[in-house]
């Protein structure tokens, strides 16, 4: 058979099938039209080997003496006894490419077992991996793990990826590739605060202007594993894979299994030319948000760090009001309105609006809220469950343990967390109650969006005894697709305690995730400089908060707060009643600027500069080209940067520091815009008595000046920022 060969944007994706199972042969950078006999691959074999060469093929296998982690691991029960066809021997019965798409059909059918992999080479160069495993024999068959594995090249050295915890979220860590498996594993039941957004190999010291980068995310919101794996022969594969609980998949005879979405992106441009293929993926969507509505991301205001628990209509309306003054667009009502939910302690799953709270509903607020021009949101948090609440007293039988029994009747449960419990969407009774509580939730009230929240891990989380977090999961998917399929206005939020549910399965059914449950812009400029690595700006929710975080006890300036908030969806979280004088005309001032440059924000390409200074941080937003010449307007702005100054830097001056990624025909003037003279924070950002002149009088220069030249940058105040505005002429 021919090889198969997709090619898009510099990417090309090769699939040889000529010794009889599918095998990847080259996944990087675009090879042309034209390929050679690929039988000039053929390794040489080693000493004390298996006299062949050993494919790594799309599926790695034990019976092609691959010693490596296996794509495929199950075994058939045969008359009630486990371990039979432990190793399939799956063989090319089909391959066809069209466009983008390939289909490749392997089987077994000693062992009754086909897999079915559909691999697309979207537009942008994103590469999306689905395999379909089925069981054509006459007795079940348990799927233990199907991967999606991809090699990299053998300049690939260096492994990255990200980690966290609670208000930590999405942290860079670095390693050389090793000989051995690197397995990254998530067991909480969701995505995880120490989950890994993408796993990067690269080229010895890639950065984000440089390298060649090849990275893997999955596309899921349960437990899941990512790995990179170096065999003896110095093969490297990299990829993610679905972790099953034991016996979560048994294929009756005729059924299938099909495994999340492995993307995976190429650059040989380092990280940024990652984020470009992942941003072009995302945009492209039909129902990305604005490409239906055509709706810019409007500016937020939510309650929680303004009121918490204390609900009162009067505060509330007069916090809409000041929300309005200040120029909002989204007014977001959490935790708090439902029965009996005066703290954390209960009331959770009890979807009633309380009528000791709101003894006319929430009509008068949202009322309040519509009529100065803003939208309504509301916090729920539909997948959990208090034990203080009157539908777990009604119904104990829908909340999730590790028993076959109701903790009622003796069955145990698992720890608490939050104080709360997870409910059973995979009992229909429970899905169902869920869903018509929402769905009367919205249609009785004109709310416009929902910040969906999910607080606690799923441990020893089972359905009737057995493990069920694949189901859970699978269940969820439907609850969020049925409520936008009935309320298709309605955008929803992912928040997990913060950035626990970030991945490309939520984001599918969602129009936002909230990164993290920390505001502290010192701790968001690294949580969001890595979640932006895959997800774009305007799906990463940004707040300024109050002056003094509620998470991390820090004080910081509105300037450095605001700076920060604005390269993503920005909002508020803050009593804003509060905010008077010069600090209220700067933060309208602030307001306005993200309206006027949202736009860019939104639709741009993301810039991160390779700074020497481990102390300073330069990124940006730079606008696509556009118009007849190639170039964006002459007058608009071209790209918006920050420069963060994160701690105290090692040398007196900072020097002259290159700003990448503009034009390098194109000529631009440059002006510091916020803090600006004048401006209440101006004072605190600088330490130098005299900033560098520029910064006043603004300056002019070409865009490949700006690239490999630069300018002298001022030397900040640890913690503050300034903004700059890059105008085209």
């Amino acid at each position: 058979m021919h090889p198969l060969h997709l090619r898009s944007a510099g990417t090309s994706l090769v699939i040889a099938t000529h010794r009889g199972e599918a095998e990847i042969i080259h996944w990087g950078a675009d090879i042309g039209d034209t390929l050679p006999d690929l039988a000039i691959l053929n390794e040489p074999i080693p000493p004390s080997s298996i006299d062949a060469n050993v494919p790594a093929g799309l599926l790695p296998q034990a019976s092609s003496s691959w010693q490596g982690r296996p794509g495929f691991r199950g075994h058939r029960i045969t008359d009630g006894v486990p371990g039979f066809d432990f190793s399939v021997r799956l063989r090319v019965a089909s391959a066809t490419a069209d466009g983008g798409t390939a289909v490749i059909v392997q089987s077994d059918p000693d062992a009754g077992i086909t897999v079915t992999s559909n691999l697309t080479l979207h537009p942008g160069g994103l590469l999306e991996l689905i395999h379909t495993a089925s069981n054509h024999g006459t007795s079940p068959f348990q799927v233990d793990e199907v991967a999606t594995m991809l090699p990299v090249a053998r300049d690939a050295v260096e492994l990255l990826d990200l980690t966290g915890r609670w208000c930590r979220e999405r942290h860079p860590q670095r390693r050389a590739i090793q000989q051995g498996t690197w397995v990254r594993t998530g067991r909480h039941g969701r995505t995880g605060h120490d989950s890994s957004l993408l796993l990067a190999a690269g080229t010895a010291g890639f950065g984000n202007r440089h390298g060649k980068v090849w990275a893997t995310h999955l596309a899921w919101s349960g437990n899941h594993e990512q790995f990179a794996d170096n065999v003896a022969d110095g093969r490297t594969m990299i990829g993610g894979s679905e972790l099953l609980g034991p016996a979560e998949v048994v294929l009756q005879p005729g059924e299938s299994y099909t495994t999340p979405s492995l993307f995976a992106a190429y650059s040989d441009r380092g990280l940024d030319g990652i984020s470009e293929v992942f941003y072009a993926w995302f945009r492209a969507r039909p129902h990305h948000v604005g490409a239906v509505s055509g709706k810019a991301r409007p500016v937020v205001l939510n309650t929680w760090e303004a009121v918490y628990f204390d609900h009162n209509l009067e505060t509330l309306m007069e916090l809409a009001e000041s929300a309005a003054d200040l120029g909002v667009e989204r007014f977001v009502l959490d935790d708090g309105w439902f029965r009996g939910r005066r703290d954390d302690h209960a009331g959770l799953g009890d979807w009633y609006v309380d009528e000791t709270v709101w003894p006319d509903g929430l009509t008068p607020l949202i009322d309040a809220v519509t009529s100065r021009g803003m939208e309504f949101g509301l916090w729920v948090e539909p997948e959990m469950v208090n034990m203080d609440s009157d539908i777990a007293r009604a119904h104990p039988e829908w909340i999730v343990g590790p028993s076959a029994a109701s903790h009622k009747d003796g069955g145990r449960l698992p720890l608490a967390w939050r104080q709360q419990h997870v409910i059973d969407l995979v009992n229909p009774d429970a899905w169902q109650y869920i869903f018509d509580r929402m769905d009367t939730l919205l249609r009785e009230n004109n709310i416009s969006y929902l910040k969906w929240d999910q607080n606690r891990d799923l441990l020893e989380h089972g359905h009737a005894g057995r493990a069920s977090v694949h189901e859970q999961t699978l269940a969820a998917y439907r609850l969020f697709d049925a409520l936008r399929s009935s309320h298709p206005g309605v955008e929803i939020e992912s928040c997990s305690s913060g950035g626990a549910r970030v991945d490309l399965g939520i984001l599918e059914r969602t129009d936002r995730i909230w990164a993290s449950d920390c505001n502290d812009a010192l701790e968001r400029q690294t949580i969001q400089r890595w979640t932006g690595m895959v997800v774009p700006p305007e799906l990463v929710g940004g707040h300024v908060g109050p002056t003094t975080s509620h998470t991390t006890g820090r004080t910081h300036d509105l300037s450095f707060r605001a700076i920060t908030a604005l390269f993503g969806h920005f909002g508020m979280e803050w009593d804003v009643r509060s905010v008077t004088g010069e600090e209220r005309q700067e933060l309208k001032r602030f307001i306005a600027l993200y309206k006027e440059h949202r736009g860019l924000i939104h639709s741009g390409r993301m810039v991160r500069a390779d700074v020497p200074d481990e102390s300073l941080m330069v990124h940006g937003v730079v606008a696509d080209a556009e118009g007849p010449d190639g170039g964006i307007p002459v007058g608009a702005t071209a790209a918006l940067f920050a420069v963060v100054k994160t701690r105290t830097g090692p040398a007196e001056q900072v020097g002259r520091v290159a700003v990448p990624g503009l034009d390098p025909e194109r000529s631009y003037r440059v002006e510091a815009i916020f803090p600006a003279a004048g401006d209440a924070d101006y004072g605190h950002t600088f330490i130098e008595a005299k900033p560098a002149p520029w910064l006043a009088t603004g300056a002019e220069a070409t865009g490949r000046f700006l690239g490999e030249v630069g300018l002298p940058m001022p030397v900040l105040n640890p913690e503050h920022a300034i903004l700059l505005r890059f105008t085209a002429f």
